[in-house]
């Protein structure tokens, strides 16, 4: 009796299990998978990963009809310098290593991560078959698939909290833009020898203050998530049929639209945003906007991979800063200097327009302009100056604009055929120095393809506005004096002895009090990166800034779509 009994369960687990290795290919089929004897499963598990992985390399990662690896090739090659052994369990039972993994994977969100990214439910089913089924520890085929799925989720991971999961940019700083298998094969191999995964994942993660803030943040944000998905309504859109329906089902997840209703029409559409923007403290409008599907679209989850996001681009920065650096948040509207990663100053800012953006990028800060003149650039001219110029010239004159030609000599702008003009000008458009200047009366330079600066403004009164992406790419900056006296001190402190510095802060004070243009040569020079962050660490909690131009929603929809 005992025995029919036993075949049977062996025959009912073969079938559960057989979908593990369901596939056509010979390599992936295994005959035997029933182990009797516990120490004799390791060897029986070291020749199905061999089988598997070959299967997998000829199948693009895929080990049966629903499991594909994510880093196939690595895995295999870091099996294949260890003859096949099987790391994660041993004698049917898993290794203490294994179940770290697995409860990290469970709780990686406080790392920016996403469990499902790791074979988490497929881990969760093996788990609990092998706790309440002494059967299923026969089975090869069940530690397997629990080895290289572990080991493939190691990979991820480790590629995920060192590089992320963004493509690298145009203006990346990391030298390890590129991961080889050596790097995933070292650390895997460090894990099985010091047997310590969270101190192998703390040599992954970046080392720099604002990881560590934000992520600190995600806990007590994660306390009190609202974990409901919310249907995500993209815009601007294509389709506008599907653009409402999206819409539509989106207040009605929010119940701003009575499940009642069964024929919805745009009144109670518009009904409905009402009541949402009343909720929200909104203008009650019931207009569809720009503003209101980003706010319909911020839900928490929404709000998580925004964290997610945020937390890769420190992964984008070299595993050092400088010493002293300035930083530019777009998003925050603010520049800080750094020193020895302490904040010495913040200033607020004023940056580019959607429509005509401040660029993300690394430079230093080469000299600086007191009383500066302000050359219009091409792309100003092109979209602003030129179409004004063609209804009136006098145009420049009211602005107090000069044209210039080639020799530097100025031209009358009723001179000029301004209708022959559609891409461009053969002159530049300079604005004279003095107190209207765009440009304030101080400005920074630093080498860029973009024309742009760092610089004070003659509308300091827009400093007190909370959304300030009100410039035409230049970044605005409230603090301008504290920065170039920041500027010139360093300077002072780095002088080589019997050099007498060029400048002093009491000698800027002085061309500026007499309003002398003056170009000060920065000798020390401080490097400059102006960055995108949508969200920061502050005092244990997480501060989310608007996505101003859109970047968190093109990465999202690229990156994390079915997260």
């Amino acid at each position: 009796m005992f025995q029919f009994r036993r075949s049977h369960l062996i025959f009912i687990s073969l079938i559960f299990f057989g979908f593990l290795f369901s596939c056509k290919n010979k390599h992936a089929a295994i005959e035997k998978q029933i182990v009797a004897v516990p120490e004799e499963m390791d060897a029986k598990v070291t020749e199905n990963v061999k089988e598997v992985l070959q299967y997998a390399l000829d199948n693009n990662g895929k080990i049966n009809d629903s499991i594909r690896l994510s880093l196939t090739s690595i895995v295999d090659s870091f099996y294949h310098k260890n003859n096949y052994i099987n790391i994660w369990s041993k004698n049917e039972k898993w290794e203490p290593v294994a179940d770290s993994l697995y409860n990290f994977i469970k709780d990686c969100e406080g790392y920016g991560l996403f469990p499902q990214d790791y074979h988490y439910k497929d881990l969760v089913t093996i788990k609990t078959i092998l706790t309440k089924d002494s059967l299923a520890k026969t089975d090869a085929n069940v530690w397997t698939k629990a080895e290289l799925m572990l080991s493939d989720a190691f990979m991820q991971i480790s590629k995920h909290l060192k590089q992320g999961r963004l493509l690298p940019d145009s203006i990346s700083l990391s030298s390890d833009s590129t991961l080889t298998n050596d790097f995933f094969i070292k650390n895997l191999n460090t894990l099985i020898e010091n047997r310590s995964l969270i101190s192998v994942i703390h040599t992954l993660e970046p080392k720099h203050k604002g990881y560590t803030e934000l992520k600190e943040g995600i806990k007590k944000f994660s306390e009190s998530m609202d974990r409901r998905i919310y249907t995500y309504v993209a815009y601007p859109y294509k389709d506008s049929l599907a653009f409402i329906k999206n819409l539509e089902k989106r207040l009605h997840e929010s119940g701003y639209i009575d499940s009642g209703i069964k024929y919805v029409d745009s009144a109670h559409i518009a009904n409905a945003i009402k009541n949402y923007q009343k909720y929200k403290g909104i203008k009650p409008d019931g207009k569809i906007t720009s503003s209101l599907i980003r706010n319909l679209n911020a839900s928490d989850v929404e709000r998580f991979k925004k964290i997610a996001i945020n937390l890769d681009r420190y992964k984008q920065l070299p595993d050092q800063l400088p010493v002293k650096y300035i930083w530019v948040n777009l998003p925050g509207y603010y520049l800080r200097v750094i020193d020895n990663d302490t904040t010495v100053f913040e200033s607020k800012t004023i940056v580019g327009k959607p429509a005509t953006r401040t660029p993300a990028l690394n430079s230093e800060i080469t000299d600086m302009v007191t009383y500066p003149q302000w050359t219009i650039p091409n792309s100003i001219i092109k979209k602003d100056i030129l179409p004004a110029m063609k209804k009136n010239a006098g145009y420049l004159a009211r602005k107090g604009f000069n044209l210039v030609d080639s020799k530097g000599e100025t031209v009358d702008p009723y001179s000029v055929n301004w209708e022959k003009y559609t891409k461009g000008i053969p002159y530049k458009i300079v604005q004279g120095s003095g107190d209207d200047n765009a440009l304030g009366i101080l400005k920074f330079n630093f080498n860029n393809p973009y024309s742009v600066y760092l610089h004070d403004t003659n509308q300091r009164y827009l400093f007190k506005n909370t959304a300030r992406a009100l410039s035409h790419g230049c970044v605005r900056v409230q603090e301008w004096e504290k920065l170039a006296f920041y500027i010139a001190e360093n300077d002072s402190i780095h002088q080589k002895p019997g050099n007498a510095p060029s400048y002093n802060i009491d000698s800027i004070k002085t061309w500026l009090a007499n309003k002398v243009r003056k170009r000060i040569i920065v000798k020390n020079r401080i490097p400059l990166f102006i960055r995108y962050f949508t969200c920061e660490g502050k005092d244990g909690k997480i501060v989310f800034y608007d996505d101003i131009y859109g970047e968190d929603k093109i990465l999202r929809e690229k990156y994390f779509a079915g997260r």
